[in-house]
């Protein structure tokens, strides 16, 4: 049976390369936030990650245009992203792994890593992503879980001490009594 550490072990050894998303919304430097806008509704995407001569230079969100723009009743075709853009920006290697994304979303406190190859933007990861592998993950554990539960019956020989019993239950594929039992969960 698998204990917490090899759970984390198991969900966080998926390459980043398996859950990201290519292809993510960009925009250069010197567009505006209109235009960063109309990009993300056009992709259906919360951000854009901003390019200066296509190398990756920061990011906007839903929630900088919201807060930097709107909230301060300013045009967004009359703002660069530039003057908005989260920066700098913190991005993720391609070759990484889920858990090292989740671990600097964590310490940066960011939502959206972009994925970088040879300083090129190749993707995007998301928590969402991150939360969608770990769901199926355990998903994928509960079914071995409930394959794996012990039966109990009511009468049989112990498949261990061969002596007979009223209350057998299956640990490791095998009936074992209580006592074979206990002596199961010692080792």
């Amino acid at each position: 049976m698998m204990n917490n550490s090899d759970t984390i072990y198991f969900e966080t050894r998926v390459p980043i390369r398996e859950v990201m998303q290519s292809h993510p919304t960009t925009i250069d430097v010197e567009e505006t936030v209109a235009r960063a806008a109309q990009a993300m509704c056009r992709d259906e995407v919360g951000s854009c990650i901003v390019l200066q001569s296509n190398l990756p230079i920061g990011i906007v969100t839903e929630e900088d245009i919201n807060c930097k723009v709107v909230a301060k009743d300013l045009k967004p075709g009359s703002v660069h992203v530039s003057a908005i853009m989260s920066t700098p920006l913190i991005t993720i290697g391609a070759e990484k792994l889920v858990g090292d994304a989740a671990a600097m979303m964590v310490k940066h406190r960011v939502r959206r890593l972009p994925v970088v190859e040879s300083q090129l933007v190749i993707g995007i990861v998301t928590v969402r992503d991150i939360l969608t592998v770990s769901a199926e993950v355990n998903e994928l554990l509960a079914d071995l879980i409930e394959i794996n539960r012990e039966e109990e019956y009511a009468m049989g020989v112990c498949d261990r001490c061969g002596n007979m019993a009223d209350n057998l239950s299956r640990v490791d594929n095998l009936m074992l009594c209580p006592t074979c039992r206990e002596e199961e969960q010692l080792l």
